[in-house]
C-alpha cells in the first residue's frame, strides 16, 4: 500500500459557491427514499458495501456513492462520518437492466 502525507480533501472542499440539487436527483431521492425497504441498522461504526450495476462501463465507479450515502444515511438515521469502510464493485449489466445494491454492517 502506498502511503502519502497529505491531508485528503473533502468533495465538500472541491468547490465554489453553493451546490444546488438538480431536479434529477431531487426525483431519484425520492424515488429512493419511497423503495427503501425497512432494515435493521447495526451499531456505528458501521461498514458498507455497495454494487452497481452499471450498462456503461465507463461510468466511474465512486460517482454513485456519495449520492445514495447520503440517501442511505438519511433513510435509516446515521450520520455518514461514522462508515470506517467502503467496498464497491461495478459491474456491467444491459440496458434497463441497471441496478444498486447495498449492505451496512458493524464494523469491526
Amino acid at each position: 500500500m502506498v502511503k502519502i502525507g497529505i491531508k485528503p480533501l473533502s468533495v465538500n472542499e472541491c468547490w465554489r459557491g453553493t451546490r444546488k440539487k438538480t431536479v434529477k436527483y431531487l426525483k431519484y431521492q425520492r424515488d429512493l427514499l419511497l423503495m427503501l425497504p425497512r432494515i435493521p441498522i447495526p451499531d456505528p461504526p458501521f461498514k458498507v458495501r455497495y454494487e452497481f450495476g452499471f450498462s456503461s462501463i465507463a461510468s466511474d465507479l465512486d460517482n454513485p456513492v456519495k449520492p445514495l450515502q447520503d440517501i442511505l444515511s438519511k433513510k435509516y438515521g446515521f450520520d455518514d462520518k461514522l462508515i470506517n469502510e467502503i467496498h464497491i464493485v461495478k459491474k456491467k449489466v444491459k440496458k434497463g437492466e441497471e441496478y444498486l445494491k447495498f449492505k451496512i454492517e458493524s464494523y469491526e
